[in-house]
């Protein structure tokens, strides 16, 4: 679920005002995602999305993430676009909360997606990669080696309750990354959570890429090794070598990988599949039973680290 937030229609009201979209018409909760509050919005203008940005989402990198989402619709990147206020700003409070409106994306997110969809990310990631090359902002990524360890100091003595032996499979893990993570690839701004959800199509064409709250200046091939573990594994946890071939060619055909970027996509691969285990481990491991956010089952990602530490050449990925 993620409307965490309750607003009424008074509220919401109020805090239209300060819009030029119209008079409201009707609204509901949107009962997908785990980090905000979602809303869609019927105005006499359109339909819009609401999000109040709840707790976890760092007030001071909103300009980050909008302005973003501003630079690269501008360059063609089909995303959606904050709606500005009346005085100018992209944000402002409504029920205890810091919130944005952003213009409606017309399309639906993937539940199987086929090869074809996973050649249109592959493109339309690449074509990310190189619209946000010139954004002037910048942010680190909250979620690198540093804070997967934080992540792990905060599980590990509870780990073995999961699954026997994890402690120790994850700090051989750790240990390997800390003394070989690559540190001099082409870096720039990445989106850091395009998995399904966050990818609408009408048909087999992509519509537009959303949830842009993870965004960060870090490795491109880390990006694309997200990809592949968000899209590229089939229910049974086998990595479909289809999908993982027509992404990247897809990708290679927008922005071709270095040999460097090549030779690292099995570590990143890996990295990124523990980075995804680990924020779902913690969760499951310090998060009640009932509470609001929602909690995934960590174990589908304990399974990608554990195929990625069997990979020797990125041509078992599908990469030519």
């Amino acid at each position: 679920m993620a409307v965490y937030t309750d607003v009424s229609e008074s509220q919401l009201g109020a805090f239209l005002q300060e819009y030029s979209i119209g008079q409201l018409l009707s609204y509901k909760g949107i009962a997908e995602g785990s980090e905000n509050s979602n809303f869609l919005l019927h105005t006499t203008t359109g339909s819009y999305i609401l999000t109040l940005y709840e707790k976890r989402v760092d007030k001071s990198d909103l300009p980050f993430f909008l302005g973003l989402m501003e630079h690269l619709a501008k360059k063609g990147i089909s995303c959606p676009l904050p709606v500005h206020r009346r005085d100018g700003n992209v944000t402002g409070p409504l029920a205890d909360r810091t919130a944005a409106i952003i213009t409606f994306l017309e399309g639906m997110w993937m539940r199987k997606p086929t090869a074809i969809h996973c050649r249109e990310v592959g493109k339309s990631l690449a074509a990310l990669h190189l619209a946000g090359a010139d954004f002037p902002m910048s942010r680190p990524n909250a979620l690198d080696i540093t804070g997967w360890r934080k992540l792990w100091d905060g599980s590990r003595d509870r780990a073995d309750e999961v699954e026997p032996g994890l402690a120790a499979e994850v700090d051989a893990d750790f240990a390997e990354f800390e003394r070989g993570w690559p540190t001099d690839l082409p870096s720039g701004i990445i989106h850091a959570d395009l998995f399904p959800d966050n990818v609408f199509f009408l048909g087999n064409e992509l519509s537009g890429l959303i949830d842009f709250y993870f965004a960060c200046d870090d490795i491109y091939a880390y990006d694309l090794a997200t990809c592949l573990n968000a899209w590229c594994f089939e229910k049974d946890n086998s990595f479909n070598l289809t999908k993982g071939t027509a992404m990247l060619d897809a990708y290679q055909s927008v922005r071709p990988l270095s040999e460097a970027e090549k030779q690292a996509m099995p570590i990143l691969a890996r990295g990124s599949a523990l980075r995804f285990m680990l924020t779902r481990l913690y969760d499951w491991l310090t998060i009640p039973d009932g509470a609001l956010v929602q909690k995934r089952d960590p174990m589908e990602f304990i399974r990608r680290v554990r195929f990625h530490r069997q990979i020797k050449s990125a041509s078992e990925y599908g990469l030519k």
